[in-house]
């Protein structure tokens, strides 16, 4: 098991790899025997952004296996990591407090099965963040942050259902605030 989730997570983890794949791009062909895992995994994913948004951390945490594979280096910079799922929810609960209102959107889901315990989700996201003090002169006069790109999920099939065990972000275009992008709200 845990050489499988070693492979679904470094499938996750590249991006490159995932999108050169053309099986991936369209995903594994939907079927009785795959309907109800993905669209348990579609679920998952929108109700991590739902959890995030509604700032219920505990349910956002739930999501996630206790260790997580996970590449944010195209918003923050740094390397790739392996993280306990606990940091990478207080790293989120951490900027976005409730100063900051976020709202997260994704589409275009697309999971590829690796085996019966093991897939990644490739789907575009938007995600949209404003914070009043970003509107001050002093901090750019903009309330706004946005942002686009491609998530990559890991899935590992685990006891108690599916849960996420790596997940990246590719920001392909942002616009707006700096201030809000890289101030905690406080």
């Amino acid at each position: 098991m845990k050489t499988l989730l070693s492979a679904t997570a470094a499938l996750a983890m590249t991006a490159t790899a995932v999108f050169a794949d053309e099986a991936t791009l369209g995903g594994t062909p939907i079927t009785a025997t795959t309907l109800v895992d993905q669209a348990e995994m579609v679920r998952i994913a929108d109700a991590i952004d739902a959890a995030v948004d509604a700032k219920d951390w505990a349910l956002a945490r739930s999501y996630f296996t206790d260790t997580i594979d996970v590449d944010f280096t195209s918003l923050v910079g740094g390397e790739p990591a392996t993280i306990p799922a606990d940091g990478l929810i207080s790293g989120w609960a951490g900027n976005l407090t409730e100063e900051k209102t976020s709202f997260h959107l994704r589409g275009n889901h697309r999971i590829t099965f690796h085996s019966t315990d093991g897939a990644t989700m490739v789907s575009h996201g938007y995600a949209w963040n404003r914070m009043e003090r970003g509107a001050l002169p002093e901090n750019g006069g903009d309330p706004l942050w946005e942002v686009w790109g491609t998530y990559v999920h890991g899935f590992a099939r685990t006891q108690d259902g599916w849960k996420v065990n790596a997940m990246s972000f590719t920001a392909t275009a942002e616009r707006g605030s700096e201030f809000v992008r890289n101030t905690p709200g406080s």
